[in-house]
């Protein structure tokens, strides 16, 4: 067992990185970093851009390694514990294996590492609120043009595809009056959010595209008539034109539905990222598959309704393959990891160094 990377891991849970919160993880990973000889820095975002130089090999094309530094709520005081091969946080907040599991076994790597090409690393920011790292990422500190994002949980599958993501924001404009001396007189903007969230076509609409309505607010007093209402939205397909045609049908639905009892409504469409795939015979992908197979893994290729900062790589110019480092029920108080798994997933970016040198 890799004591030094399971120990790092434990530490690195502890270092609240919520979203727009990195800065002190990012400061740590900084150390870390130049620790490993590398060159790093932090872009005008507060992204992580490290380059380390090749070792034992000359003449090699430079890969990216990538992973994010933030993570989903709860995320502060994290109190992880390993029992029986499996750490856990103590069931009041996440884990944080999404993605700092990833970030540790790449660490490690590097360090035990014989033989790699030149190797360029990118932690971003603000991933899981909508790719905001990536998105600002200065792409001049980057001269890769293949690499590997250690985000991807399970690792008996390698990601190439994901998918073009609306975020829809509504705020809806009523009338204020008395709940029970004038109620006619009034507009209630709940009301109307509600017929827009009823006659949306929501949940997975088929094998590539879903919808959904994920928070809604209003109100402020029992017996007023409410003047307010917001509620945010959201769709996303592999294919960009049923993506961009749904939200185009949301936007046109809800503003019928508000108007139809003469609220009015504001509505923000943001696009967040376009669906990008990359061919199962691409290089990352065959490489991804060859450093599975060596560790005893017969990985699959797949595609996810999830998006990750792959999508902007490779929409940038950068094929970027999405690899497993392990983490299971990410994203809830009950993630944890198996330190067999951590274990493959280091031997796995071992394998794509070698490969990669080769």
């Amino acid at each position: 067992m890799s004591e030094r990377m399971i120990k790092q891991f434990m530490e690195m849970v502890q270092i609240s990185s919520e979203s727009g919160e990195e800065a002190q993880m990012i400061d740590y990973l900084l150390q870390e970093f130049k620790k490993l000889g590398a060159e790093a820095i932090k872009d005008s975002y507060g992204n992580l851009m490290a380059k380390i130089p090749a070792k034992d090999c000359t003449g090699k094309e430079p890969i990216l390694l990538s992973c994010h530094a933030d993570t989903v709520k709860p995320g502060k005081g994290i109190k992880p514990s390993l029992k029986e091969g499996v750490i856990r946080s103590d069931g009041s907040t996440i884990l944080g294996a999404d993605d700092k599991a990833g970030i540790a076994e790449m660490l490690e790597a590097l360090r035990i590492a014989e033989i790699h090409p030149p190797v360029e690393v990118a932690i971003s920011r603000q991933e899981e609120v909508g790719l905001f790292g990536v998105k600002n990422m200065d792409f001049n500190l980057i001269s890769a043009k293949k690499g590997f994002l250690l985000d991807n949980d399970t690792l008996d599958t390698i990601v190439i595809g994901g998918p073009s993501y609306f975020a829809i924001d509504v705020e809806i404009h009523g009338r204020s009056a008395h709940a029970g001396m004038e109620p006619e007189k009034g507009i209630n903007a709940i009301l109307a959010a509600a017929k827009a969230v009823a006659n949306l076509r929501l949940g997975r609409l088929d094998d590539e595209t879903t919808a959904n309505v994920g928070v809604i607010n209003g109100g402020m007093i029992r017996n007023g008539v409410p003047d307010k209402a917001t509620f945010l939205a959201e769709c996303r397909s592999l294919n960009h034109d049923k993506a961009q045609a749904l939200a185009d049908e949301m936007v046109q639905i809800i503003t019928g539905q508000v108007e139809s009892i003469q609220a009015k409504v504001d509505i923000k469409v943001d696009n967040l990222c376009r669906a990008v795939d990359i061919p199962e015979d691409s290089p990352t992908v065959q490489m991804s598959k060859r450093a599975l197979q060596r560790v005893g893994i017969d990985a699959k290729t797949t595609f996810i309704t999830g998006f990750t900062d792959a999508s902007i790589y490779n929409n940038t110019g950068i094929e970027m393959a999405v690899v497993g480092i392990g983490a299971r029920l990410e994203h809830s108080t009950e993630e944890h990891i198996y330190v067999t798994d951590m274990e493959k997933a280091l031997q796995m970016i071992l394998e794509i160094f070698r490969l990669s040198a080769e």
